[in-house]
């Protein structure tokens, strides 16, 4: 947004340049890009009148000068220009002035002769027009002698360019940004002049009616304006406008154009013969249908895109650009102008699709104040009359359903200054809230606050809070030191447990792999699901990127898979892959975020089997530091192969599934070797993990090894056999450990030999045979008893 400084002046009256503009409204949160300084580049140039004017005694196409300057003694100046005569007065650059492109200009000698600067033209300080003048600039005969060229030809106007927050379109024009201004200067602004005077003859529904059948527009306002005279804006108002980036037109679309930049308020002129039927008709477009813009641009429109339109054609396209038939000619002798408020969010999706961005739409995408439409009503009118460019019609058309109300914050003083930091007073606070025009009231310690329509950005005590800081300075904010007893220096428990769970693969020899958490619906087909699986119940994705990225996963086999595949496509014989990931679990409302749940997957092909991945799983639960767990056999789970997986579980509570993957699920993925997964469920680790290491002395007392061979049916878990002997053996059992398994000649058939090797011990005592013997019948027994199994 370009702020031409003297038209900021009209409103509020600042006395610092405008460099010091820009840094304290910067201070004060509005961010100024730039400060642009118009004829900054010309340098001790002033104006000069020439006494005297005699030939070169050497050189017949130069003549010396000599220039009174406002100095004590006139200079002497040599020149090759024709145009002037004695007692004009000319520009003059003096030694060590500069001029635009970077020109220096130093005394010296021409033809022998001393010259103490140059005299200028037009094209050399940079101001030439179309049709410049050739030769010297000739200033007016009263124009003072020896000041500033600057001053005389009004160079020294500033421009500023601030970035303008979406959530701040109040400060999207001239009158916001002198709002702003006052507000951190401490001094008072003004509104526009919008008196005027409206001819008792003719009614604004002599020329149009307005009818709104979307509830996109908010508000629509129209009057009508007669006897328009078409021609060029006044010199005043062709020069704010150029100063801030809009180009003039006529009288009449430059007063749209003032006004908009003036009040933030998008206005539009039609002409009143292009209505055609008398009506103003706001709706859709058609599907399909063409509409040729200002631009000469023809666009086809969506059923989305909001439209003025006259019951036959469509003359504009409602908060974007008005239509090519409809714009103000030559010719043009009565106008309609429409002032009114569309929904932002519609526009800016409108003006996207048709990669149509203008002024307009810039500030109705960002939801301006409804407000404001009269206003700029209003000064558009007054302009009309100032310019006398025509006669305004009595009446206002205004169609304003749903009037905005102002929203209300009561604010607790105390803790604003907590919350800052600051010590500032209550009453302080309200001076600077009233300078916003945040109207406050104090009570007590509360700050009663009314907040205008166009504050759209004050909603919560902090946005309050941030007004307070703003103008009372954040330079003046003490510096303060973060205190919160919610989090310290150092990583919690669930990222050491990350670390550790990674540390426990990589040691592992596994490799991390990382891939998408948006999947294709196709990979539940792959890895077999059937149609009814609970895991086909997905969250998709609004705007996928395509097919393939158009659902989250409830699964991460699919994503191990696909790596798995790949390495082998690539002809690498091995592949050992760990990811932790997330899994999206939708509800049955859909308004309601999805469970995400922390996996970590393991996979892996080559020169291993199960048990490598069983070990890998046991590493990874002893470096967690738990221990209650058990392991049970698989066979309902569609991924995996029936015989060749298992469930881990902790208190009864399933963390993980692993095993051989699916041989159709290889098939599908491309994989012609045998490959192993396991999905283990982070955050049942998280909750059972022990991260404290206790120390354990050395036992004192020996232990006594026995080693048993048992003859048990096919279908008997070793961990069945296992937790048997944990539970008859007691605290006197330290270890078990399984050493052999033999099927052969010697075993009869759907029988197998387990042997096990069980470490007895007692932390109190030396045991004894007697003792131990006790015990190991006891567990033969229930070995027997509960699993059928026979010594041999």
């Amino acid at each position: 947004m370009k702020v031409p400084v003297r038209w900021l002046k009209d409103y509020v009256n600042v006395n610092i340049s405008p460099d010091e503009i820009g840094d304290r409204l910067t201070l004060s949160g509005s961010n100024v890009e730039e400060v642009i300084k118009g004829g900054e580049e010309i340098q001790n140039v002033v104006t000069g009148k020439i006494l005297k004017i005699e030939p070169h005694p050497d050189a017949e196409k130069l003549v010396v000068c000599s220039v009174e300057v406002g100095q004590e003694e006139p200079i002497q100046i040599v020149t090759g220009a024709k145009n002037m005569k004695e007692n004009d007065i000319v520009p003059v650059a003096l030694h060590g002035a500069s001029l635009p492109g970077g020109i220096k200009i130093k005394k010296g000698k021409l033809r022998g002769i001393v010259s103490n600067g140059m005299m200028c033209s037009e094209e050399e300080l940079g101001i030439a027009t179309e049709n410049p003048v050739h030769g010297l600039m000739i200033l007016p005969e009263d124009t003072e002698i020896g000041v500033n060229i600057k001053r005389v030809l009004d160079l020294e106007n500033a421009v500023i360019d601030f970035e303008i927050t979406s959530n701040r379109p109040d400060c999207l024009s001239v009158v916001g940004i002198a709002r702003e201004t006052a507000a951190t200067l401490g001094l008072k602004y003004s509104l526009p002049d919008t008196k005027f005077t409206a001819s008792a003859g003719k009614n604004v529904k002599d020329f149009v009616n307005v009818a709104i059948k979307d509830s996109l527009c908010k508000r629509y306002m129209a009057r009508a304006v007669f006897n328009v005279k078409i021609g060029p804006s006044p010199e005043w108002m062709r020069e704010r406008l150029i100063e801030a980036g809009v180009r003039p037109i006529n009288n009449i679309v430059d007063i749209t154009n003032f006004v908009m930049l003036e009040l933030g308020q998008p206005m539009h002129a039609y002409d009143k013969r292009e209505i055609s039927t008398g009506n103003i008709i706001v709706e859709r477009a058609k599907k399909g249908e063409k509409f040729v813009t200002l631009d000469e641009a023809e666009r086809e429109l969506s059923e989305n895109v909001l439209c003025i339109k006259d019951g036959k054609t469509t003359i504009g396209i409602a908060g974007i650009m008005g239509g090519l038939n409809s714009e103000i000619k030559d010719d043009t002798t009565e106008v309609v102008f429409e002032s009114a408020s569309f929904d932002g969010t519609n526009i800016r999706v409108s003006s996207q699709a048709l990669a149509l961005r203008t002024e307009a739409s810039s500030r109705f995408e960002k939801d301006i104040d409804e407000e404001t439409a009269r206003l700029a009503l209003d000064r558009a009118c007054y302009l009309v009359e100032l310019l006398q460019a025509g006669t305004i019609a009595e009446g206002t058309i205004d169609i304003y359903e749903n009037p905005k109300q102002e929203k209300s914050l009561t604010v607790d003083g105390p803790w604003i200054n907590e919350f800052l930091g600051t010590d500032i007073p209550l009453e302080e606070m309200k001076e600077y809230l009233d300078r916003l025009e945040l109207k406050t009231e104090v009570e007590g310690n509360l700050l009663k606050i009314e907040v205008p329509n166009f504050r759209i950005d004050i909603n919560i005590r902090e946005d309050i809070a941030e007004e307070v800081a703003r103008i009372y300075g954040y330079d003046k904010v003490p510096t303060t030191i973060i205190s919160s007893n919610s989090t310290k220096g150092g990583k919690n428990i669930k990222q050491q447990t990350d670390d550790k769970v990674i540390a426990a693969m990589m040691a592992s020899g596994l490799n991390e792999s990382i891939s998408y958490s948006f999947v294709s619906p196709k990979v539940f087909d792959k890895i077999c699901l059937p149609e009814n699986h609970e895991l086909r119940k997905v969250v998709k994705i609004k705007n996928p990127l395509g097919e393939d990225y158009s659902v989250m996963r409830t699964s991460m086999i699919p994503s191990m898979m696909e790596s798995l595949s790949r390495n082998y496509l690539r002809s690498n014989e091995e592949a050992y892959l760990f990811e932790m990931g997330r899994i999206y679990i939708p509800l049955e409302d859909e308004n309601i975020l999805p469970i995400q749940k922390n996996v970590l997957t393991i996979g892996f092909y080559g020169n291993a089997d199960y048990l490598n991945l069983k070990g890998i799983i046991e590493n990874l639960l002893e470096v967690l530091g738990i221990e209650d767990y058990s392991v049970a056999r698989e066979s309902e789970n569609p991924s995996y192969h029936p015989g060749k997986t298992a469930s881990l579980y902790i208190k009864k509570e399933k963390v993980a599934t692993l095993g051989a993957v699916h041989p159709d699920v290889c098939e599908n993925y491309e994989l012609d070797k045998e490959a192993y997964i396991a999905e283990i469920d982070l955050d049942t680790l998280y909750k059972y993990a022990n991260l404290d290491k206790k120390y354990t002395p050395l036992p004192k007392y020996p232990a006594v090894t026995r080693d048993i061979a048992l003859l048990v049916d096919d279908s008997v878990l070793a961990t069945d056999i296992e937790s048997t002997i944990k539970k008859q053996g007691g605290n006197l059992v330290e270890k078990i450990k399984l050493f052999d398994i033999y099927k052969g000649k010697q075993i009869p058939a759907g029988k197998k030999s387990v042997a096990y090797s069980i470490v007895y011990r007692d932390e109190n005592k030396t045991l004894v045979d007697a003792e131990v013997n006790k015990v190991h019948d006891k567990v033969l027994k229930a070995l027997e008893f509960k699993l059928g199994a026979q010594l041999r």
